[in-house]
């Protein structure tokens, strides 16, 4: 069995070491791949995955990984094993992914990345590439950068005045409302001293800088908004104004291409649009956020008739992934933009903006937001457009009512995977949440004290589904009755079975052991075997037992 891959990768590379690889062309690989994810680098394989073997000169690991410490700056501390494939001995080197910028010896830097046609290749990593790099790792804040090229008189009075409007409609910070100008600039780090003299910061640019100078100095802050049904553009403009013009820009034309449908809810109708505007927001904060403000693309919003979709350059900050979306720690790329637009009350200021995102889809029983045509260099949301389930959403609804406060996030999924899956397992809700059993196990436990969910079945075949509240106030008793039919069927054997092996007699608490069952649905199964003159009850609270009725022929 082979145990190199077949292929090169982002995080896989190959080298022929048949007229034996010379050194600086082996360390420009090595920093290209620990400049970039970490990986793995085989040397004796060929570009097209033939394994052909090291040369002798190569076959010592603890020399080679004393080469690349020494040739590399900071040294990069490398694992080497020799591993045999197809009969022939190849050297496999494990490189980390560096939490510096890692240089040759000789101060060459290089970044690993894959071309058009998917193989990948090194190249030089230029300064905005450093700065782009150090930014994704945690280590540096691009939007909290001055620019010295620029000065104070390049921020729009009109666009600071835009500025406390939003806060005072927003219910951001109000304290920030009663700042001077120029204190209202600090607080938010729209400038920053240098050598006794007040610059502008990029997040200061971003926010309110004047339209054409922040074309000049940040050419990369363009956005655009597309309408597309079939094959026909009904809109397609592009925005290089700063990000608070922009984002009520963007919100104005949402308005127009986001239908709404009333449904009745008591004595009042409440708006169910097609695109949750909370989820609409957030997404749009986040892309322009969190995006790499090195690449010059665009942040793109695209209303199409499969859904919503906004695409973001620059693909997820270090950390961040698609399985721990909704349970990573929050932190991002640009903090300092990031905090401004927290304090003025455009972004969630906890930071889980990402919940606001699932939650608009999850409550109005639509399928969840899509992040998997995301890569390295772009962060794409995909929000479907889909028919509400109107009685999922009362029932979301009147629980939220009931108890004052929203339902978790994790709530949700969990209830919005029954919906969809109809029976789940533990495992299997902890796999789709991406979350620990033990937590699962909690978020479940919250939500049958509730009445939102039920288990069925017991043992390995333990399982959970909505409640039958949920599907009759869904009026669909059909579903419910076809999700817990058999595994009634089943708990009423398994007693009889237990009755007969205790003597004939099982008590209640018999039953809640033996099917890990609720007092009141233990008490319910009984209750109907007696009710049909399989059981019959013996005695009152603790001494009561249910003893079998004896058949006479």
């Amino acid at each position: 069995m082979r145990i190199i891959p077949i292929k090169e990768s982002l995080t896989v590379e190959f080298k022929s070491d048949i007229k034996r690889l010379g050194d600086s062309e082996l360390i420009d690989s090595i920093i290209g791949i620990a400049n970039t994810k970490g990986g793995v680098l085989y040397l004796g394989v060929e570009d097209d995955g033939s394994v052909t073997g090291i040369h002798s000169q190569h076959n010592d690991e603890i020399g080679l990984m004393a080469l690349i410490a020494n040739r590399t700056v900071p040294s990069v501390s490398v694992r080497c094993e020799i591993i045999k494939e197809e009969n022939k001995e190849v050297m496999r080197i494990e490189i980390p992914m560096s939490r510096a910028i890692i240089a040759t010896s000789e101060g060459k830097i290089q970044r690993r990345r894959l071309k058009l046609d998917g193989t990948p290749e090194n190249v030089p990593m230029y300064p905005f590439d450093i700065n782009s790099r150090l930014s994704e790792l945690g280590l540096l804040d691009f939007s909290a950068l001055a620019l010295t090229s620029a000065d104070i008189t390049d921020l729009d009075p009109n666009e600071r005045l835009r500025l406390r409007s939003i806060i005072s409609m927003r219910k951001g910070d109000k304290t920030l409302l009663t700042l001077s100008d120029e204190e209202l600039d600090k607080a938010l780090r729209l400038v920053k001293e240098e050598n006794g003299v007040l610059f502008p910061t990029i997040t200061g640019m971003l926010l309110i800088g004047k339209e054409d100078r922040l074309n000049e100095l940040i050419p990369t802050a363009k956005s655009s908004f597309q309408v597309l049904e079939g094959t026909q553009v009904r809109i397609n403009e592009q925005f290089s104004k700063p990000l608070l013009a922009t984002f009520e820009l963007f919100e104005t034309y949402m308005k127009a291409w986001n239908p709404e449908r009333e449904m009745e809810f008591g004595l009042f109708r409440i708006p169910i649009p097609e695109f949750s505007e909370a989820a609409f927001r957030e997404g749009l904060v986040n892309a322009f956020c969190h995006r790499d403000y090195s690449i010059l693309q665009m942040v793109r919003l695209a209303v199409e008739d499969e859904g919503l979709t906004i695409s973001s350059p620059g693909g997820f900050i270090e950390g961040v992934n698609l399985n721990n979306l909704l349970t990573v720690e929050p932190h991002g790329r640009n903090q300092a933009l990031a905090d401004a637009l927290k304090r003025i009350g455009l972004a969630e200021r906890t930071g889980r903006g990402i919940d606001r995102i699932f939650e608009g889809s999850i409550v109005f029983g639509r399928p969840l937001p899509d992040y998997s045509e995301s890569s390295d260099r772009v962060v794409k949301l995909f929000i479907p457009r889909a028919e509400p389930d109107m009685a999922f959403t009362k029932m979301i609804s009147n629980e939220e009512n009931k108890t004052g406060r929203t339902l978790p996030i994790n709530s949700l999924m969990v209830l919005s995977a029954l919906r969809v899956q109809r029976r789940l397992n533990i495992h299997e809700l902890a796999e789709l949440l991406h979350i620990s059993e033990i937590r699962t196990n909690a978020t479940i436990q919250q939500l049958v004290e509730r009445g939102l969910i039920e288990i069925s079945g017991s043992g390995k075949s333990r399982a959970y589904i909505l409640s039958s509240r949920v599907y009759r106030d869904q009026d669909n008793s059909v579903g419910y009755v076809r999700q817990t039919g058999i595994d009634s069927l089943k708990f009423e054997e398994l007693i009889i079975k237990l009755a007969k092996h205790q003597g004939g007699s099982v008590t209640r608490d018999n039953v809640k052991e033996l099917l890990n069952l609720s007092d009141n649905q233990a008490y319910r199964i009984l209750r109907k075997l007696a009710d049909r003159d399989q059981l019959y009850l013996i005695g009152k609270g603790r001494n009561a037992r249910y003893e079998l009725v004896k058949k006479h022929d």
